[in-house]
């Protein structure tokens, strides 16, 4: 059953989120009937190992929706949320997706953390014919291989998220020869890899992958993985896990001294930086899904993000990490769409079909950056990758040496599938990657 939120504890959040470039042209049709409360179902992990992950999307989206019903909601309509949760797997998440749609009458879905949940999902968007934001998957299978009118993307996708690590990795260490890989066994784990092996082979062709690793989704001992990367002594280990998993493997692997033989290339550590402390030492390479990082050196509003970072803190007694950051984009963007159809529409409230025609074009506001999402329904949000390092003030890793990457620049045009795209690339793309900048405060 889906956990409803009262929406009755007090939280704080940097307001302007939402704010949106107006229409020229949504075609207005009969006005809807503005409903009494904005129902928003949202699926994230709120157990297993995964839920390292999952809970602080949660959290996040609870302080969101207090922020924005202390403002007097969403066109003046107050917001009332629906958690799903994704660890029971597929089968009980479409059943719990249909329910929320089909008898809770919620308004909006906010889906998934998984990939394979948001492969289940997208196409219940366009079968109930409710509006969908894949609020945190990062497959870029949905809209390579299909076309929605009702599934929507607030951050970026795979592609983007693993040329961003790869350039990176290409530009300040060029000089390896092998390299391992430590995924986890399900839709991210095999498509990222398969992504970052064909980049591999174009920019860096010769590289000798000694071992493809795929231990079960919520392993708890990778002791044969570490094993064996012992004896093997890549140069370059990745893993693109993540959560519970990620946070084991990186103990495991520092019981083990395995950070001193190889350099490892984690491009969803952020959000296990706070969790493992130095246990993962400096001069690893670490991704944070998007550029959220709470000493992100040039956010583009300074204060939205220190305001956004303080609150989440004194509410939760931890940083934020970036699934708080994609649930902030989600929120933004759905403010931002029901702006923009309301607008359309004469000032009357719109119709799932027109604020599902809001989101192509659309602008919004991260708690880090601007973004926009793209007619064939996908997010284009900028990519930070930097190099572990410590810092007095802080228990845990920083990172340094931070690059940020442009979306446009790692990411394919609408219409041409990654695969395709990143066989055209040459070496300019490393050339091209910016200069590193150092942390900010």
């Amino acid at each position: 059953m889906p956990v409803t939120s009262p929406l009755t504890r007090r939280g704080a959040l940097a307001a302007g989120f939402g704010s949106v470039l107006l229409p020229a042209g949504l075609s207005a049709q009969a006005p809807a009937a503005k409903p009494s409360e904005l129902k928003i179902g949202i699926t994230t992990f709120l157990s297993g190992p995964a839920s390292v992950f999952g809970v602080p999307g949660r959290n996040a989206a609870e302080m969101l929706a207090e922020e924005i019903n202390r403002e007097g909601g969403i066109g003046g309509v107050p917001i009332r949320l629906f958690f799903v949760d994704e660890g029971p797997g597929i089968d009980h998440l479409v059943g719990e997706f249909r329910r929320l749609v089909q008898n809770e009458k919620v308004d909006v879905m906010l889906a998934s953390i998984s990939s394979g949940s948001c492969l289940a999902c997208t196409p219940l968007a366009e079968e109930l014919r409710k509006v969908t934001l894949l609020w945190d998957c990062g497959t870029q299978r949905i809209f390579e291989e299909g076309s929605y009118k009702y599934a929507f993307r607030s951050q970026a996708n795979s592609t983007p998220e693993m040329m961003a690590p790869l350039l990176y990795l290409l530009k300040h260490k060029p000089d390896f020869r092998s390299l391992a890989v430590v995924n986890q066994d399900y839709a991210w784990g095999r498509d990222s890899w398969e992504l970052w092996k064909a980049a591999m082979d174009v920019l860096k062709p010769g590289v000798r992958v000694v071992a493809e690793l795929f231990p079960r989704f919520g392993a708890t001992d990778f002791s044969a993985e570490v094993t064996r990367l012992l004896a093997l002594r890549p140069d370059v280990v990745l893993s693109t896990s993540w959560g519970g998993d990620l946070d084991t493997f990186i103990r495991q692997s520092a019981e083990r001294r395995l950070f001193e033989r190889s350099t490892f290339v984690l491009p969803l550590a952020e959000s296990s930086l706070e969790r493992v402390g130095r246990l993962l030492p400096p001069g690893h390479i670490v991704g944070s899904r998007g550029d959220h990082w709470h000493q992100h050196p040039r956010p583009a509003d300074p204060a939205a993000l220190q305001r956004f970072v303080a609150n989440y803190r004194r509410r939760f007694n931890a940083y934020p990490i970036y699934p708080t950051y994609h649930m902030a984009q989600a929120f933004s963007a759905l403010r931002a769409a029901y702006a923009k159809a309301t607008a359309a529409n004469g000032g009357n409230w719109p119709s799932d079909v027109q604020l599902a025609g809001a989101f192509p074009g659309l602008e919004f506001d991260s708690p880090t950056a601007r973004l926009r999402i793209r007619e064939d329904g996908q997010a284009l949000e900028p990519q930070l990758i930097g190099t572990t390092a410590q810092d007095d003030r802080f228990p845990f890793p920083i990172m340094d040496r931070m690059v940020v990457f442009p979306p446009e620049t790692i990411m394919p045009p609408v219409g041409q599938k990654s695969l395709d795209w990143i066989r055209t690339l040459t070496a300019d793309a490393v050339s091209r990657v910016p200069d590193p900048v150092r942390p900010a405060g």
